[in-house]
């Protein structure tokens, strides 16, 4: 089991995302920026860690939307997903191919791995009802965990 934190990062009504490098695993989609937890780190540290590395932002890390165990053929990845905001800095693609602001509606015509459908429709649903981004919680999941 691989545990990755990944990050909700909210700007209004905007949304982070980021494209993995073209030389990885799950090459060339977007995602919710964020990485594998190292030895001893939580999954909010992770998140926090990640980010700096990959976008060069310093972010607090918010609400827990919860958390999605994922079988791929290679392996089993735990997403243990979480709204954040920028503190400090502006995102610079130093850990990705590139990465955009996009609404919640524009989430939809970007090609995320499969792991994040979920998340996807909850935060489409959310923005379909007129509701913020953050209150797109997953409440079974987070009975789970």
């Amino acid at each position: 089991m691989i545990d990755v934190a990944a990050g909700v990062v909210v700007r209004g009504k905007r949304v982070l995302v980021s494209r993995r490098l073209p030389d990885g695993h799950l090459a060339g989609y977007w995602e919710f920026p964020g990485g594998k937890l190292e030895p001893g780190e939580s999954p909010p540290e992770a998140l926090v860690r990640e980010i700096r590395e990959e976008l060069d932002v310093t972010i607090d890390v918010g609400p827990r939307w919860g958390v999605l165990p994922v079988v791929y053929d290679d392996r089993t990845v735990r997403l243990h997903f979480y709204f954040a905001t920028i503190r400090e800095g502006r995102p610079r693609a130093l850990g990705c191919a590139e990465f955009r602001w996009v609404t919640v509606a524009e989430l939809s015509s970007l090609s995320f791995p499969r792991a994040d459908r979920q998340l996807l429709q909850t935060l489409l649903d959310h923005h379909q009802r007129g509701a913020p981004i953050t209150s797109a919680r997953c409440a079974r999941n987070e009975e789970r965990t």
